[in-house]
C-alpha cells in the first residue's frame, strides 16, 4: 500500500510541476520545479524497482539525476 501510495504521490509531482511550468506559473529553473521532479521521479522510482518495472526505474532514476543537478543549479 505504502508503495502504491508513492507512485501515485511521485506521479502526481512531475504531472503537476510540469503542468505549472506549461501553464507559466512555475519556471523551469526555479528550486520548487527542481524539487517537484526530484521528489516525483524518486516516487515513481521506488514504484517501478518494487513491481519490477526496471525500464520505468532506470527512467526515473536518470530523472532524480536530473532533478539532482538542477536543484544543485538552482
Amino acid at each position: 500500500m505504502i508503495v502504491d501510495v508513492a507512485g501515485w504521490t511521485g506521479m502526481a509531482e512531475l504531472i503537476g510541476a510540469y503542468a505549472l511550468v506549461t501553464a507559466g506559473r512555475l519556471a523551469g529553473p526555479s528550486l520548487r520545479f527542481q524539487l517537484m521532479n526530484l521528489f516525483g521521479g524518486a516516487l515513481l522510482m521506488v514504484n517501478s524497482a518494487y513491481y519490477g518495472a526496471w525500464p520505468s526505474a532506470a527512467l526515473n532514476l536518470v530523472w532524480v539525476v536530473i532533478g539532482t543537478v538542477g536543484l544543485v543549479r538552482a
